[in-house]
């Protein structure tokens, strides 16, 4: 119509157009994708930090002052009771006790003969040789006699025990760590720890709890058999899930003044992890002393409202979603989230069974719209998740 129009013309033509296609209604109402609040088994777990801990430890000292002449086992490998590990120099120790022997058999000779006086004395007692004081002296002489007897054994039984501590066995089964002492050198109750052995399996797991996290524990499984009823299990320091389960066996008497947590203390499996060792030790999986993530968990799984965590929002005044109602009008509603899975969140209020919760397009809605609802891309996972964190944290 304008082939002669200048160029200029033709676009301030153009731009007023704009505001009237502002204001040319939309294609209908937008698409969103939702899914619907249900009841999902799961599985509550409340995450702490805590520390492997053998239940045996023991320290190997020397009990008496000898060279060192022999180590039977192999440092970092695992012993039996009863097992021996070190050897020390016997022959001072064999003729000690060689010579207490002698002083026993000497005790006793002289006992023997005491008795024989003190017996004949006793019979002439009656009879016109016999004297009162000198069957006094012979049992005097007697008792005397039994008690040096007594004594002497008494040091026998030193120099035997002292004998025995030459041989250094392990008292309990479990993992040697490394010798401090070599061969040859002089050891003594005074030289320290001569190497330490803590027992394998089962190993505790030590962690502490808040107060409040504590009493809430309580409350969840007071149905359920309390404490008992937890079971626990263990994330170790690469991510992965330890494949065996543990149960709670100990709560602390004490608050913790300057923290305000109670110890709590659970027992788990450590079983060797392959029939490979490495330099004589077996494989297993939990370590002394290690940090792990611990995971309280209840026993059976539990019924609770889910939604995809992606649909959850937060703002200043707290978590909402956009919900859709039967006439496809959006609202914002507010929720009390619980406990939550990298997917999953579980809600205490705020939803009911079956409401409809946008997860799909929700940059495109604002509460009061109406929306085309249709199944969302992303559903809900259904099968029993265990949930991580305490209530509320996600």
């Amino acid at each position: 119509m304008f082939p002669r129009l200048p160029a200029v013309v033709l676009a301030l033509l153009s731009l007023s157009a704009l505001p009237a296609l502002a204001q040319m209604p939309p294609h209908g109402p937008p698409s969103v994708g939702v899914v619907r609040a249900e009841p999902t088994e799961i599985t509550e777990t409340s995450q702490y930090v805590g520390r492997i801990q053998a239940q045996h430890r023991v320290a190997l000292v020397a009990r008496v002052t000898a060279f060192l002449e022999h180590r039977d086992f192999v440092e970092g490998s695992e012993v039996t009771r009863g097992q021996l590990l070190y050897g020390l120099e016997r022959g001072p120790f064999e003729a000690d006790l060689a010579a207490k022997q002698a002083a026993v058999a000497q005790a006793k000779a002289q006992l023997q003969n005491a008795t024989l006086a003190f017996n004949r004395a006793q019979s002439l007692i009656h009879t016109p040789a016999g004297q009162q004081s000198l069957l006094d002296s012979a049992r005097a002489t007697m008792l005397s006699d039994i008690a040096a007897v007594q004594a002497a054994e008494a040091q026998l039984r030193s120099s035997q025990i002292n004998l025995g501590y030459t041989e250094i066995k392990s008292p309990i089964a479990g993992k040697i760590g490394r010798s401090a002492v070599s061969v040859g050198n002089v050891v003594s109750p005074s030289s320290g720890t001569l190497a330490t052995i803590v027992s394998q399996d089962p190993m505790d797991v030590v962690f502490p709890v808040s107060l409040t996290d504590l009493l809430a524990l309580r409350r969840r499984y007071a149905g359920t058999g309390g404490f008992g009823s937890v079971r626990i299990r263990i994330k170790l320091p690469g991510g992965q899930i330890y494949d065996q389960t543990g149960r709670l066996d100990f709560v602390d008497n004490t608050v913790s003044t300057s923290t305000d947590t109670v110890i709590l203390r659970g027992v788990i499996a450590n079983p060797p992890i392959s029939a490979l060792k490495v330099g004589g030790a077996t494989e297993r999986a939990l370590i002394d002393g290690e940090f792990v993530t611990v995971m309280v968990q209840g026993a059976q799984p539990i019924s609770l409202l889910a939604i995809p965590r992606a649909a959850v929002m937060t703002d200043q005044q707290g978590d909402y979603v956009y919900t859709v109602d039967a006439a496809h009008k959006v609202a914002l509603t507010r929720i009390t989230p619980g406990q939550s899975t990298a997917t999953l969140m579980t809600i205490t209020s705020g939803l009911t069974k079956g409401e409809m919760v946008i997860l799909d397009g929700l940059q495109k809605v604002r509460p009061g719209e109406v929306v085309m609802p249709g199944p969302a891309s992303r559903p809900m996972q259904a099968p029993p998740a265990a949930l991580a964190g305490a209530a509320g944290k996600r």
